[in-house]
C-alpha cells in the first residue's frame, strides 16, 4: 500500500499558509483542539453556506474567526443578524468560562467557487444527496471548473456504493494537469462526504493553480 500525504499539508510554509495564526506555549494543546472543534462546528451548522475554510487568528485579548464561503447571504442574514448568531453561538459554545475575550466574525465572499477544492467537494456532494448520477455529477463539475482560466487541472474521486451497488467501489476523473509531486505547484485539496440512502459517500477533490514562485503574491 503506498503512503497517501496530504497535498495542502504537504506544501504548509510553501505554498499553503496556516489555518490558526496564532502563539502559545502555555495553552498550546487547548487553543489547538479548540480551533479544530470551531472549525468542525462552523463547517457542519452551517454547511448551507458552502463554506471554504476557517481561519484563526489569536491574540491575548481578542479571537478573531474569518469565514470564507460562496454564499455569504446565507451567514450574514437579514441586516448582518446571522453574524451576531454566530458570534453568539461561538461565544456560548467555546468561550462560556473566557467571557472577557473579544471575538470577531468576518464573512468573506468568494467569487468563483470553483477555486476552492472544498466547495468542489461539497458541491459533488450535494448532488449525490439529490440522487443525481455519480458520473454525471463529477463530469458537469470538471467542466465547470476547467472553464476558470486560473485552473489548470481538476481530479475528483468518489468512493462508496455508487450507484447503489451491493459492492463498495472507488471511481475517479481527472482533466488537466496535475503535478503532485512538484512542491512549488500550487495545488488545493478537500474531502466531503455525502450521505445517502446507500450509505455514506466519500468524494475528494484536487485542483492545480499553477505554480508558485512568490509564496506572497498567494497570500
Amino acid at each position: 500500500m503506498g503512503h497517501k500525504v496530504n497535498p495542502v499539508g504537504l506544501r504548509l510554509g510553501i505554498t499553503q499558509d496556516w489555518k490558526s495564526k496564532w502563539f502559545s506555549k502555555r495553552d498550546y494543546n487547548k487553543n489547538l483542539k479548540q480551533d479544530i472543534e470551531i472549525r468542525l462546528e462552523i463547517m457542519k451548522k452551517w454547511k448551507a453556506a458552502f463554506i471554504s475554510e476557517v481561519e484563526i487568528e489569536r491574540s491575548q485579548a481578542a479571537v478573531k474567526i474569518i469565514i470564507k464561503t460562496a454564499r455569504p447571504g446565507v451567514l450574514i442574514g437579514r441586516g448582518g443578524s446571522g453574524v451576531e448568531d454566530i458570534k453568539h453561538y461561538i461565544q456560548n459554545t467555546f468561550f462560556k468560562s473566557n467571557r472577557k475575550a473579544d471575538l470577531r466574525i468576518e464573512i468573506q465572499e468568494i467569487k468563483n467557487f470553483e477555486e476552492s477544492a472544498m466547495i468542489v467537494a461539497q458541491n459533488v456532494a450535494e448532488q449525490l444527496e439529490k440522487r443525481i448520477p455519480f458520473r454525471r455529477a463529477m463530469k458537469m463539475m470538471l467542466e465547470q471548473a476547467m472553464k476558470n482560466s486560473t485552473i489548470k487541472g481538476v481530479k475528483i474521486e468518489m468512493s462508496g456504493r455508487l450507484g447503489g451497488a451491493e459492492m463498495s467501489r472507488r471511481e475517479w476523473l481527472s482533466k488537466g494537469t496535475l503535478p503532485l509531486h512538484t512542491l512549488r505547484a500550487n495545488i488545493d485539496f478537500a474531502r466531503a462526504t455525502a450521505f445517502t440512502t446507500y450509505g455514506a459517500i466519500g468524494v475528494k477533490a484536487w485542483l492545480y493553480k499553477g505554480e508558485v514562485f512568490d509564496v506572497k503574491k498567494t497570500n
